[in-house]
């Protein structure tokens, strides 16, 4: 490969303004393609629960989920639901949802994949964090689950996964968790804390401020929505925007849920999907947790952000172009108040904030992170659906490594593109 070669980013998400850092830092001459505001609220980044959980590696479809279909079909505000109107689209990827998780061998081999690409991601992050001048939006003090009892925790395929990979935690009882969250319901008897996680304090403005490194680091940002990819032969000559061609050597394809028409554009159709997700924020709260935490039955995080405490989580599928169900993050705000007793119930709705957003999201549940058939000028970077924050550091890594020629620090057949086409 060529060194210094001009490399169009398209996207700047967590992923796309990582991969700017890495490929500047590499020699290459970077220009990052996004209409948005890295970091804003169309973002998904922004709405990120903040969580850098290196342990969450196990894929969302585990055996026997499909008993459960039925019921994600009939209950709209569930923790996974599917609108009526877009399961014929949506079909395709949901089968090959159900039989990436069809037993438990295919779990254990994402699993190990995915611990591959997370691991040590705190510690990327707050070196991340430091070079863009914002330190105090990583920390690393570990991320506690609190379950109902210590059978729901023993009977979770999860967690013995999680073992067999070698990840570590600290268990808790019923007396031990008071002590540290006493502000939590008093229903949860049981939890685990993994030390070696972390969380942002803002992913907005963390994105914000990597975006700013990497342009004061000599990227170029253009405002433009990328449409399309033009080859000549096997080589890349340009990215086609609304506002013109983008000529460049090479290009990562980083544009989250909306990657699917550019990778189409060079013959390769993708099954990339959107997990919609939606969170609640309230400002100034009186309550809550010490630590960042999930809860195992309402399949939600909760983690304490610079602008208030958020709690994200569940799955719609319903596509890019539906209208938000604001009932979804009406659920997650009573979620919070029952895991939270003592949060007053009177808090005025101007100090509630709601958000909805697109997981880009590939039914395996691992990212395509890999050259496109049609050329090695082309690098993707995109589908990590519930682990994009988190697994951003090493995926920029792993792209400056693909645009340089170099072997990847980690193995990359689990994430190439090619085992979709």
């Amino acid at each position: 490969m060529p060194e210094g070669r001009h490399v169009a980013i398209i996207g700047a998400g967590a992923v796309g303004v990582i991969s700017a850092i890495e490929a500047l830092r590499e020699g290459h001459r970077v220009t990052l393609i996004d209409p948005g505001e890295p970091g804003g609220e169309q973002a998904a980044s922004y709405g990120n629960a903040g969580w850098l959980s290196s342990h969450s590696v196990i894929p969302p479809a585990e055996p026997g989920v499909w008993k459960k279909v039925p019921g994600y079909l009939m209950d709209p505000l569930g923790p996974l639901a599917i609108r009526w109107s877009y399961l014929p689209k949506a079909l395709p990827w949901l089968i090959k949802y159900l039989l990436s998780g069809w037993t438990e061998a295919r779990v254990e081999k994402t699993a190990f994949a995915l611990r591959d690409l997370l691991k040590d991601a705190p510690l990327l992050h707050r070196k991340l964090a430091e070079e863009a001048g914002v330190p105090e939006l990583v920390e690393r003090n570990g991320v506690m689950h609190v379950f109902p009892s210590r059978g729901n925790f023993d009977n979770d395929l999860g967690w013995r996964l999680r073992k067999k990979l070698g990840v570590e935690w600290l268990e808790l009882n019923a007396d031990e968790m008071r002590q540290r969250e006493p502000d939590l319901h008093p229903r949860y008897t049981f939890g685990v804390v993994v030390e070696e996680a972390g969380r942002c304090r803002d992913p907005g403005a963390y994105v914000a401020a990597l975006a700013n490194h990497a342009i004061a680091s000599g990227a170029k940002h253009v405002r433009a929505k990328a449409t399309g990819l033009k080859l000549s032969g096997n080589k890349l000559v340009a990215v086609l925007t609304g506002t013109g061609e983008i000529a460049c050597d090479a290009v990562v394809v980083a544009a989250g849920a909306r990657s699917k028409q550019l990778t189409a554009s060079v013959g390769d159709p993708l099954p990339l999907e959107t997990e919609r997700g939606y969170h609640v924020m309230i400002e100034n709260p009186e309550s809550g947790p010490r630590s960042s935490m999930m809860a195992s039955d309402a399949k939600m995080v909760v983690n304490w952000t610079n602008k208030g405490l958020r709690a994200a989580g569940t799955v719609e599928i319903a596509g890019l172009d539906a209208a938000p169900n604001w009932k979804r993050a009406e659920i997650l705000r009573d979620n919070l108040f029952s895991m939270f007793p003592k949060l007053p119930k009177d808090i005025p709705p101007s100090r509630i904030k709601t958000w909805f957003g697109h997981r880009p999201s590939m039914p395996d549940g691992l990212p395509c992170i890999g050259h496109a058939r049609a050329s090695r000028d082309i690098v993707y970077a995109f589908g990590h659906g519930h682990v994009g924050l988190v697994g951003s550091a090493r995926t920029g890594r792993l792209v400056a490594q693909l645009l340089s020629g170099k072997t990847p620090e980690i193995p990359l057949a689990p994430f190439a593109p090619t085992r979709f086409l």
